[in-house]
């Protein structure tokens, strides 16, 4: 009975699901967009802070971003009346780690904020970039490993990849779609990139 006993529990932990943010478009939707995009120099980054997209806000009832992205992206989540996170099992998408503890996660913003500030946020309101920081409706957010996340930084995919090669395409397919919605350019290295990525799909 101890065995099967863990055996039951191991299957529980493996069957987290990946989490998978509102709005991925299909490989070819993906393609179209890609294409569409306009591709120039980064730029220089004058001006940019953290600070100038305020971000984890209130966004359902008490829950701010980041709790909302904790309950979405985790199994069997538990949360306190004031939407704090308790508990839950959540599979980081980057390197297929898994967790049992969310404080011990980041919030990623799959295009960094530095990144969309170079790529034409710099432009933006601040209520505009507000709602980029914040974006639960499009595959912006995503619940993973701090070492994953700090291994990323502020690199695009011609810089970095999430180790899990597996999710490749789908990190292809929810970084141009947030370009592609916010209408933030691209480098050429990083349209290559992109185009190898969603060539694994």
């Amino acid at each position: 009975m101890r065995i099967a006993s863990l055996l039951a529990a191991a299957t529980i932990a493996l069957a987290a699901p990946v989490p998978e943010p509102p709005g991925i478009p299909s490989t070819s939707t993906a393609q179209g967009d890609l294409d569409g995009l306009k591709v120039a120099a980064a730029g220089s980054g004058d001006g940019y802070s953290r600070k100038e997209f305020p971000h984890w806000i209130k966004v359902d009832g008490s829950c701010t971003t980041r709790e909302y992205v904790l309950k979405r992206d985790g199994k069997d989540v538990e949360a306190g009346s004031s939407c704090k996170v308790t508990a839950g099992t959540w599979v980081s998408p980057y390197d297929g780690t898994t967790w049992t503890d969310g404080s011990k996660l980041d919030i990623d913003h799959l295009v960094p904020l530095e990144n969309a500030w170079i790529s034409g946020a710099d432009k933006w309101t601040k209520a505009q970039r507000q709602d980029f920081a914040n974006d639960i409706k499009r595959p912006q957010l995503y619940a993973v490993s701090e070492k994953s996340n700090r291994a990323k930084g502020a690199r695009s995919p011609d810089g970095w990849k999430p180790p899990l090669t597996s999710f490749h395409c789908t990190y292809a397919k929810s970084w141009v779609a947030v370009k592609s919605y916010y209408k933030l350019t691209i480098t050429s290295d990083e349209k290559s990139a992109l185009q190898d990525m969603l060539n694994t799909c």
